[in-house]
């Protein structure tokens, strides 16, 4: 199948966002921004760095690599409407692991009206897609990392260090306690994309998504605001089946695996109970997770792991680029 034909065989026949004027088919596509804020992600997938054919099936690298980026819409607080996907294709891939990849994708946008609307393939010696999303943000309610302040609840949705559990059990087989659980939230992350859009009601937010590891992810925001996060190890919600892995591994996951995609943030406590109510309309598990102060060193975290002594949780994670 040549690069033609097989662009024939993913390209929408019907448009779900009412903004596009032109997709697929032209040398760019073109779309109405409707003075709404427009917000762009890219992310990559590469395989042997983030993925691997014995802990991925086509299906799932696709799905994931779109949550990844959906993710990013999230903690931006934006409405995902268009993506773009690039693709090297080595030859050792069959074309219906490829097809498999794009239904993937296709079937998590199509959970949010996305359409595909571009993209480019070439031929490589490993597999690499890198997507592009387009969405839209509400004028003054664009969720930057920079609006913490003195006196925020910190919180987190969902669980952590579930996707590192994934990931461990399918690279050591044996009988675990909520086994399906942990790989598909490995596999299949779903972005908190609804959830962070029931928040427009809220003034002030300040939103980071889970992909490094909360302990990447806090500072961050303490950087972008100039405070302090100051965390409480433990209020950090982890999955009851947790409790089976080696402590200092259940440790490592939670603080530093990343790729949960859940969202952290800071809410003023003015606002925390109008949170708590759209989180549960989203059927979504939020906790609180520590406080926004100014009085430590700005621009850093602080974690009380219940030793009656804080200290200074660093910058750790999965780095890209790291050596």
């Amino acid at each position: 199948m040549d690069e033609f034909s097989f662009i024939d065989t993913i390209k929408q026949s019907i448009h779900k966002q009412s903004t596009l004027l032109k997709g697929i088919g032209d040398d760019a596509a073109v779309f109405d921004s409707y003075e709404k804020e427009i917000v762009i992600s890219k992310d990559m997938f590469v395989e042997n760095v983030h993925f691997a054919k014995h802990t991925m099936k086509s299906y799932h690298i696709g799905y994931k690599a779109l949550a990844a980026n959906l993710s990013d819409m999230a903690a931006m607080g934006a409405k995902p409407a268009f993506y773009l996907v690039a693709i090297s294709i080595p030859r050792d891939w069959e074309m219906t692991e490829v097809h498999s990849i794009f239904q993937g994708m296709r079937d998590l946008a199509d959970l949010f009206n996305m359409d595909l609307i571009g993209g480019d393939t070439v031929s490589g010696k490993e597999l690499v897609i890198s997507i592009t999303v387009i969405g839209y943000g509400e004028k003054d309610r664009i969720r930057y990392r920079s609006l913490a302040q003195k006196g925020d609840i910190v919180f987190v949705t969902g669980f952590l260090g579930d996707s590192q559990a994934g990931l461990y059990i399918l690279n050591h087989p044996g009988n675990y306690k909520e086994r399906s659980y942990f790989i598909n939230k490995h596999q299949m992350p779903f972005p908190r994309v609804d959830f962070a859009l029931g928040l427009e009601s809220l003034l002030r937010v300040s939103l980071n998504d889970i992909s490094d590891g909360i302990a990447s992810e806090a500072n961050e925001i303490a950087e972008a605001s100039n405070v302090t996060l100051v965390l409480e190890e433990a209020n950090i919600p982890v999955h009851p089946a947790f409790d089976q892995f080696n402590p200092k591994l259940q440790y490592n996951w939670k603080m530093f695996g990343g790729e949960d995609f859940e969202l952290m943030g800071t809410v003023p406590k003015k606002d925390w109970d109008k949170l708590l109510l759209i989180a549960e309309r989203n059927n979504v598990q939020v906790t609180p997770i520590g406080y926004v102060t100014s009085k430590q060193e700005l621009g850093s975290v602080l974690i009380d792991n219940g030793s009656n002594k804080m200290e200074r949780l660093d910058k750790k994670g999965y780095n890209h680029l790291s050596r």
